[in-house]
């Protein structure tokens, strides 16, 4: 089987400018599928990544972890999925299929989970490659251009619906009205929870009403907090930032849980007493397995979610990047692929 050039575009250091780069892709693994890239979302942790804020980046470095496109080949021992199929790619692009977490289903957390632009090239180019199982079959009825951050913030938000078990009669708030939060507005809502939406600025209570919110609260007002003190069975948060954590454990019902899936930058301080009070809890989920997944795409396709996108052609990625960095995407960007 003939190795690809791949075209990309690849930061040479720290906080660089993406310039076109080309690498070969190499043989095909049997259990590995090519997908050659018609759309990507642009995710926070792209930028992160670019920036090496984490600490662990090599260079050059290709972003790209909310792929959608199409399969262009396929290995000798790949199942169900057809050359010509479309799928989307996230984060995780490979597990070993054989520790405890695969088997058990919790692929997300494979003792060496591959990730998307960790140690390899990612999807700001013409193709990307992953094992099957991590390349996810799009319903026909969901829009390819909207789909890509689907595979990256929506299964961040869908994912801990799944775990915790969350009833239809919950009570949920989201913190933050961004890329992620809101998705679990939609989420939430059609899933039949009560729904609370956290902000800091009024600007966003009519948006966050159209996206799925029962009730607006603004975050900085005691009296509005007050009003839902020991109310939540769930409170998710998908902001980057520190908070008054205290006031959201007010806000927690019995047994109710503070759910992390933004990255706080600083420990987030509780009691014990907090906790044993009201049985309450702290807990957090990285994106999802394949399966849940592939039951986040057919919710969407269901109840006709889709990410609210802004689209740029991938040719202009630093721009989108930038756009992205001063806070004005709304909610998420989409690259769409005109490399040549």
């Amino acid at each position: 089987m003939e190795t690809i050039q791949v075209r990309a575009l690849a930061a040479s250091k720290a906080k660089g400018k993406l310039e076109p780069f080309e690498f070969s892709l190499g043989s095909l693994g049997a259990d590995q599928v090519d997908i050659k890239v018609q759309c990507c979302g642009i995710c926070h942790s792209d930028l992160t990544m670019l920036n090496n804020d984490f600490g662990f980046t090599q260079y050059p470095f290709v972003p790209g972890h909310e792929a959608v496109g199409v399969i262009t080949a396929k290995g000798d021992h790949v199942p169900k999925l057809e050359v010509g199929q479309t799928v989307g790619l996230g984060w995780f692009s490979g597990s070993c299929m054989a520790c405890s977490n695969c088997l058990a289903g919790d692929h997300n957390h494979c003792t060496s989970v591959e990730q998307t632009i960790v140690g390899r090239h990612g999807a700001f180019a013409t193709h990307v490659r992953c094992h099957w199982v991590w390349a996810t079959p799009i319903p026909q009825s969901i829009d390819r251009h909207s789909a890509g951050p689907l595979f990256c913030g929506g299964i961040t938000v869908f994912n801990p619906i799944i775990q915790h078990d969350i009833s239809p009669l919950a009570r949920v708030g989201v913190i933050g009205i961004g890329g992620l939060g809101h998705l679990a507005l939609q989420f939430l809502r059609h899933w039949g929870c009560e729904v609370y939406a956290f902000t800091s600025s009024d600007s966003k209570r009519e948006e966050a009403v159209r996206l799925g919110a029962h009730q607006v609260i603004n975050s900085r007002r005691e009296d509005e907090l007050s009003k839902i003190r020991g109310a939540l069975d769930m409170i998710l948060v998908t902001v980057n930032v520190s908070l008054n954590w205290a006031a959201y454990f007010d806000c927690l019902a019995t047994k109710g849980i503070l759910h992390f899936v933004g990255l706080i930058p600083e420990p987030v301080p509780v009691m014990p007493f907090t906790l044993i009070l009201g049985q309450k809890s702290v807990s957090g989920t990285p994106l999802g397995s394949p399966l849940n997944t592939r039951r986040m795409l057919e919710f969407c396709a269901r109840h006709k979610i889709a990410p609210v996108i802004e689209t740029f052609p991938m040719s202009r990625a630093n721009e989108a990047l930038e756009h992205l960095e001063a806070g004005k995407a709304r909610y998420r960007i989409v690259l769409e692929n005109d490399l040549k």
